[in-house]
């Protein structure tokens, strides 16, 4: 009897133990597959959701219904390299002493009055970068696409690259095959760039459905050289534009890059992969005012205006973000890598980053009230002279930082240690400088400013420039 009684008791605990390890399995959140479409130079109102009607842009905007819109999102910088060095360290300017694209020291030299700080072109290889922490959480990595932070993503974090380099551009009529990039295979004669891609994208998407995976999807469009399909650029041609919207080759782009945002995310559909991916589609900074308006921000990419930081922001996780919502609540690409983190939970976690864990606006609450901060100690030249919308004809940035507290906005430029002073909810176009108004505000926004530069030991340049004439000065703004 005792033996039988023994058998039962055993047999009991074995039950126990099997229901408990099957219910922990159950119970085990399984990590998303992750896609980032970081689109380059894609203004905050070129899309159709966001406002725009003269780009067509019908997949995206589906997308917008799917998942979580941000209003107010903002790229680490307002051009390309400083912006995807932020996106890809979790790390803000003064922290990778990524600027600028190179050189710093841009525009004629006798209208810069300071000497800038030297730039850094790459992300140093000691930091630990987004796709590297991924890979600790058990992810295969890709890339597809541009790069610009390294000569090579393969030693920055990827298992698979193909396009990125430390190009910046596709270069003279490179969105057609034959290419000019690096690390990738000629296709047909005449093959879209854009397509070719998205085509890599989804063999990979095919191939390691299986798997769990981070693709990074940088697109080179809708960067200069601005070239788009002939069919597209002929429907744009008859279509009538608006409020400086209105170029039928960047159209054209657009209308491109849509469309095979709509491919890459039918694969998922297809292959099962949906619900099991999060999906982030952005800009890494605002778009070229030369091209495309961002009205009612003001300027465009290159300025700390909000037409140059600003940019488009949706995310999409099923099961996880309630679909077609929006928040207007301050984020910036800074946030995605501690974000991202404490969704995988990695064996080996970034310990300084410079951005917030988003999670909590991605299940519809508030994140605790912080500063945006940019630092800008260098110059970058006009675009367009006299036509970028920016405080200097001859720039569209001359060495500065900015702060963003709240609907508060403070810019401080080095050279004449002015202040410009917005509110951003009254005065979202940046129009009038209230600094004088409201001295008390400004001066507390500085003090923030300093301390943050402090902090971060952001380098700030005081060397006057030996080279520097105010009458040459101003006969070039005379010129414009």
């Amino acid at each position: 009897m005792l033996l039988k009684a023994i058998k039962i008791l055993l047999s009991f605990i074995i039950l126990i133990f099997i229901s408990c390890k099957t219910d922990s399995k159950e119970n085990v959140i399984k990590k998303p597959n992750i896609i980032l479409i970081n689109v380059d130079d894609l203004g905050w109102k070129d899309l159709g959701f966001m406002g725009s009607s003269y780009y067509e842009t019908p997949n995206i905007d589906a997308l917008a219904k799917e998942g979580l819109v941000f209003t107010n999102a903002y790229a680490g910088a307002a051009n390309c390299a400083p912006s995807r060095a932020c996106l890809i360290s979790g790390l803000n300017t003064p922290r990778h002493g990524v600027f600028t694209v190179s050189p710093s020291d841009r525009g004629h030299t006798k209208t810069r009055k300071l000497i800038p700080i030297k730039n850094t072109k790459h992300l140093n290889d000691t930091i630990y970068t987004l796709p590297e922490m991924l890979k600790s959480a058990g992810y295969i990595t890709a890339n597809f696409g541009k790069w610009h932070v390294g000569d090579n993503p393969l030693k920055q974090g990827f298992d698979i690259n193909i396009g990125g380099s430390s190009r910046g551009n596709p270069g003279k009529n490179g969105y057609f095959s034959p290419y000019n990039i690096d690390y990738i295979k000629d296709g047909p004669k005449g093959e879209y760039l854009t397509d070719r891609l998205t085509k890599e994208t989804i063999s990979f998407v095919k191939k390691h459905k299986d798997t769990t995976f981070f693709i990074y999807l940088p697109y080179y469009t809708v960067h200069t050289p601005i070239m788009g399909k002939e069919h597209l650029i002929e429907k744009f041609k008859n279509k009538k534009g608006i409020d400086g919207q209105n170029n039928p080759k960047y159209a054209a782009m657009i209308a491109s890059m849509d469309k095979n945002v709509g491919k890459l995310l039918a694969a998922l559909k297809n292959n099962g992969l949906e619900e099991k991916t999060l999906v982030i589609f952005t800009s890494d900074n605002g778009g070229i005012r030369a091209i495309s308006h961002q009205d009612p921000l003001k300027a465009g990419k290159g300025s700390y205006y909000e037409g140059g930081i600003r940019v488009p922001l949706i995310i999409k996780w099923p099961n996880n973000i309630t679909a077609n919502t929006i928040t207007n609540q301050n984020v910036s690409n800074l946030d995605f890598y501690p974000t991202l983190q404490n969704i995988v939970q990695p064996e080996k976690r970034a310990t300084l980053l410079d951005g917030l864990d988003l999670n909590p606006i991605l299940k519809g609450e508030k994140i605790k009230s912080r500063d945006l901060v940019f630092h800008f100690p260098v110059y970058l030249q006009s675009y367009s002279k006299g036509h970028d919308g920016s405080r200097d004809s001859l720039f569209r940035t001359r060495p500065g930082s900015v702060i963003i507290s709240g609907h508060w906005k403070l810019h401080h430029y080095f050279e004449d240690n002015a202040l410009e002073l917005y509110n951003l909810q009254d005065d979202i176009s940046e129009k009038q400088n209230i600094a004088d108004l409201h001295p008390k505000k400004a001066d507390k926004l500085y003090k923030k400013l300093e301390a943050w530069r402090l902090k971060t030991k952001a380098p700030l340049p005081t060397e006057k420039n030996p080279d520097y004439s105010s009458e040459f000065e101003k006969q070039q703004k005379k010129h414009q």
